[in-house]
């Protein structure tokens, strides 16, 4: 097992062993022992385009979080389910920490949004979880109470956090919090199968947390800059968990105000100076290519910490797009930082060392496909995902259980103090086989998991070994798999976008289709938002898809399918969901 050891001003996070204190625990540590220093900061774009600030310190924070704990105590009883409907905003970080220090299970979702898809998501959440207490601020409240009368979900109880006193405070009666109490139930983005709510524990964020700060050098006092959503696995640790455990000040601002201007997220990180971000690979080619030359003008990025980069497989060229935009104002290559996680554990279970530019390798397509990786000189290049972070990590044949050697492809599982108990509501052996997995070594031979821990994560990700790095190569149920070969879904997508101009970059899914004669692929992608429907001919878009896809992976597509832009269903945090895709061809037919 490879471990990131501890930093300069890491002794701190010492003081406590991963997994026994919680996060409020922790708040209350912070507002004791530097409670005038600036905790929190949420930016707001809304009403005027060069932002409004919002700060809280360490000890206000604590203030407000115990008031709202003391008014859920009064209404809820412990173990019960408590949603959070709020807006981006430092209200939602109060709701949160509020429904912890209570005793009850959070839910971080999102306020009721007419975005495609979202309310019926967050109908089936609350359905599935069924909270005793919705928290909610003053503005959102009554969409939220419209929401709910109309979703037939009437039975919580609407608490608006903003509106609650500090002097409630007073009436608060302490909670013990044990490392295996239930915490959150992080609802996962659903990819690839519908949401489920990953159940996790006190002790389970506080580990996951605790890697985070270690991993990326977070040190007391330090910043982290977040515009993720605070409902999402990666915007909730970045923004909220690994800043509490480690004592850094947090500043936050809205998705959309980032997709709007993204140079807003670089202004932060350089007025906070050495500050951490984290943020899906998108996001960096979206910055590079959204940011004008007067956006430049004045904006220095040297005193970075890093920027991580996780959520979805790291595109090499997106990562020179964004280096080659920003060198100019300081950004280096060394200040990126790649990773691999997912929601059952929590966050991260691999990150790259300090200090490196992203290392690079590339292997033979066909040979990653038939489970070996053959480096080449041309071919698939991948970006490794960095070292285990304090936990174990194989690779492992998903049929046969057996882990794999350096250099073969198979499933990623881990096991570590950072691992989720399961899927709230399903059967405790349906849980177990996919969180408490058993491997076994060449000899039939079970192999240990992580001290102390139970089993073993079954990710669903393929992934191989080599030399100490983890190499992310696809989704086992994404796999595209026609005449007995293996393709992976993200390697066809990216030939098919740039096969014809018409299709929009990073907006196209790959997956096969079980017909009468077996399984066959489809590509279905948006048009590119600069041309209109009238300019495009579609019939030359597809052939220009089937040639390129057939001469670069031997696969032959039977249908292309042109949508418009913006159509392709997506998860939360902004991949596509190919299963969704799948399912929605399938019910219009060939």
């Amino acid at each position: 097992m490879t471990t990131i050891s501890n930093t300069p001003g890491a002794a701190d996070l010492d003081l406590m062993s991963a997994g026994t204190e919680s996060l409020t625990a922790r708040l209350t540590h912070w507002a004791e022992t530097r409670g005038a220093a600036r905790a929190l900061t949420f930016v707001d774009y809304t009403s005027d385009p060069a932002g409004t600030d919002t700060s809280l310190t360490w000890r206000e924070l604590d203030a407000k979080v115990t008031a709202v704990a003391a008014w859920c105590q009064r209404r809820a009883n412990r173990g019960d389910r408590a949603a959070v409907l709020v807006e981006q905003s430092a209200e939602y970080v109060i709701a949160f920490l509020g429904a912890l220090r209570a005793g009850l299970v959070a839910v971080p979702v999102f306020e009721p949004s007419p975005l495609p898809g979202h309310l019926s998501r967050l109908a089936a959440v609350l359905t599935d979880c069924s909270p005793a207490l919705i928290l909610t601020n003053r503005r959102q409240s009554d969409a939220v109470d419209e929401f709910l009368v109309e979703r037939d979900l009437t039975g919580p109880q609407l608490v608006a956090v903003d509106m609650v006193p500090e002097t409630a405070g007073a009436a608060y009666d302490p909670v013990p919090l044990r490392p295996d109490d239930l915490a959150y139930l992080q609802y996962t983005s659903g990819s690839t199968r519908n949401p489920a709510g990953v159940m996790i524990t006190h002790g389970n964020v506080a580990a996951a947390a605790t890697q985070t700060v270690r991993a990326y050098e977070g040190t007391p006092g330090g910043a982290v800059v977040s515009w993720l959503p605070l409902f999402h696995d990666m915007g909730l640790v970045v923004g909220i968990a690994a800043p509490l455990m480690g004592g850094l000040s947090s500043t936050l601002m809205d998705p959309i105000a980032f997709l709007t201007r993204p140079v807003r997220w670089l202004d932060l990180m350089a007025s906070a100076g050495a500050a951490i971000t984290v943020a899906p690979n998108f996001a960096y080619g979206y910055t590079a290519a959204r940011t004008t030359d007067e956006d430049l003008e004045g904006l220095r990025l040297d005193e970075v910490a890093l920027f991580g980069d996780g959520s979805e497989p790291i595109v090499p060229s997106i990562v020179d797009s964004f280096y080659a935009r920003f060198a100019g104002c300081g950004a280096r290559p060394s200040m990126f930082r790649q990773g691999y996680g997912l929601a059952e554990a929590v966050l991260l279970v691999s990150s790259s060392p300090a200090g490196q530019p992203p290392k690079a390798r590339t292997f033979d397509r066909a040979g990653l496909a038939a489970g070996r990786a053959i480096e080449v000189a041309s071919g698939a290049t991948l970006v490794s995902a960095g070292q285990p972070l304090d936990q174990l990590v194989r690779v492992v044949d998903p049929a046969t259980h057996r882990v794999l050697p350096d250099g073969r492809v198979g499933e990623i599982w881990t096991s570590g103090p950072n691992v989720c108990q399961g899927y709230w509501g399903q059967p405790d052996a349906e849980s177990a086989a996919v969180f408490r997995a058993e491997p076994c070594d060449e000899d039939g031979q079970p192999v240990e998991p992580y001290p102390g821990c139970r089993g073993w994560l079954r990710t669903g990700d393929l992934g191989v070994l080599l030399d100490g790095d983890l190499f992310v190569t696809g989704r086992l149920k994404d796999l595209i798999i026609v005449d007995g070969r293996n393709h992976y879904p993200q390697d066809v997508e990216y030939t098919a976008q740039n096969a014809h101009p018409a299709i929009r970059r990073h907006a196209v899914a790959a997956f096969s289709v079980t017909g009468e004669q077996g399984e066959y692929a489809m590509v279905v992608a948006e048009r590119a938002r600069q041309l209109t429907a009238e300019q495009v001919d579609t019939t030359a878009v597809a052939a220009a898809v089937r040639s390129a896809v057939s001469s670069e992976h031997g696969l032959a597509v039977r249908s292309v399918v042109l949508i418009e832009p913006g159509e392709l269903p997506r998860t939360s945090s902004g991949k596509v969901r190919r299963a969704e895709c799948r399912a929605r061809y399938a019910e219009a037919g060939d």
